[in-house]
């Protein structure tokens, strides 16, 4: 079996569709000899963040001379980053090894009462049996929908880490803020130290809650260790963390933000927890190299344009208070596209007092606004729609001028499809 057959083969099971529980999992592992308990990993859910978090504990990790492994999802760029070593998506060879190791027992599986494996269960199913027989100093886990039915939670962690909880996937989590926080919290595991940083006051009482019923030590952003802003730069973000043992000051991030601060100081906390001696200089070090690609990442530079894949609600409200921090006495553009299985008709309306102008669009994928329904959903006094983006982003950028800032947002499927399209111009 060669890549390309192997990739086709995985993206062939998205027709079992998304089926929460572990039962198939924990089939697939036990077939496997167990894998899963080879790891030493940390479990990484929230509803954003996670991406962002992961990035910049591997970075400060790898600083300090480790070898670490992460398993993220969506991809970006190309399918091979879902698993990756250093920073280094996973070979396409290895793809076609793993890929042949798995297909006769999720071909058995599908025989049998449980069903057959879905695409994600596959792809984490993979990323286990890699790391367990190429092990790493320390593999990063990113849950993909929850975390208490999520497929990765098969693992036995040495940490738990819960960056935020918002409004997404309400149809399988829940439609409040303390039933999602319920689910994200079903990754604390019996004594395994927790971390987050959820600041909604209901849903941190969940999170605490289960942590006290697992004797779970958590540390809370905000508690066991705080950040204070300083100052946003041209550059990025400035700021002091401090916990019972540190106090670190002018820290600074590449990543523009303020929520990237707040990942920033849950990644620097994960690994205080993770090593016995931390050193100063490698956390800055870490942290200052970090960058997580469709995040609020510049891609041209006159006119500013910026790809970010704010998703969901809490997504948009980090975008629009990071465009007005860094950009605010500039013109300022706006190219969304967006699924529509989304809350639309909250997000939309935070797009108002932070662009001049709002353009909506679609794209080629099977869960796609129309540029129309988008449109309609919007009260924007300077709005407009297209069904050609491409042709959108050409026109702008002959129109818009060299301190202009234009922003491209929406469905990271969308951003992907974006970014693609810049490494070709480029």
């Amino acid at each position: 079996m060669d890549y390309q057959e192997a990739i086709e083969w995985i993206h062939n099971r998205h027709k079992f569709g998304i089926k929460p529980g572990l039962q198939r999992m924990e089939w697939l592992m036990d077939h496997l000899g167990n894998p899963e308990q080879r790891l030493h990993a940390i479990h990484v859910a929230g509803t954003n963040g996670k991406g962002s978090t992961i990035s910049f504990i591997r970075n400060i990790l790898q600083a300090h001379g480790y070898q670490v492994g992460t398993f993220t999802s969506p991809y970006v760029v190309t399918f091979n980053e879902r698993i990756s070593i250093n920073g280094e998506p996973l070979a396409d060879e290895e793809w076609s090894k793993l890929v042949e190791k798995i297909k006769p027992l999720a071909e058995e599986l599908e025989n049998s009462p449980l069903g057959g494996p879905t695409e994600f269960e596959i792809i984490t199913a993979l990323a286990i049996l890699y790391f367990a027989e190429h092990p790493m100093d320390f593999v990063l886990m990113e849950t993909g929908l929850g975390g208490r039915l999520d497929s990765t939670n098969v693992i036995s962690p040495i940490l738990s880490i819960i960056t935020s909880i918002g409004k997404d996937h309400t149809a399988l989590l829940g439609d409040t803020f303390e039933e999602i926080a319920s689910e994200k919290a079903g990754i604390i595991k019996p004594s395994v130290p927790a971390i987050t940083g959820v600041e909604k006051i209901d849903a941190l009482e969940v999170i605490k809650k289960k942590a006290i019923s697992q004797d779970a030590a958590l540390d809370s952003l905000g508690e066991q260790f705080q950040i204070i802003a300083e100052n946003t730069t041209q550059n990025g973000e400035l700021f002091t963390f401090k916990n019972q043992f540190v106090q670190w000051d002018k820290l600074l991030i590449h990543m523009k933000g303020r929520h990237q601060m707040k990942n920033a100081a849950l990644a620097i906390q994960a690994v205080t927890r993770c090593l016995d001696y931390v050193r100063e200089e490698k956390v800055r070090e870490g942290i200052i190299t970090t960058s997580w690609v469709g995040r609020f990442e510049q891609v041209f530079d006159q006119p500013t344009i910026i790809l970010d894949g704010a998703h969901n609600e809490e997504g948009i409200q980090a975008m629009t208070q990071t465009v007005r921090d860094h950009y605010q006495d500039r013109e300022k553009h706006l190219l969304f596209a967006a699924l529509h299985d989304k809350p639309l008709d909250k997000m939309i309306p935070l797009f108002t007092g932070t662009f001049d102008t709002v353009t909506f669009t679609t794209f080629e994928f099977p869960r796609a606004s129309d540029a129309e329904e988008l449109y309609n959903l919007s009260h924007h006094h300077n709005k407009s729609k297209t069904d050609d983006w491409k042709i959108f982003i050409e026109n702008r950028m002959k129109t818009l001028s060299n301190e202009d800032v234009l922003v491209i947002s929406g469905s990271l499927y969308f951003i992907s499809e974006v970014r693609k399209f810049f490494e070709n111009i480029g």
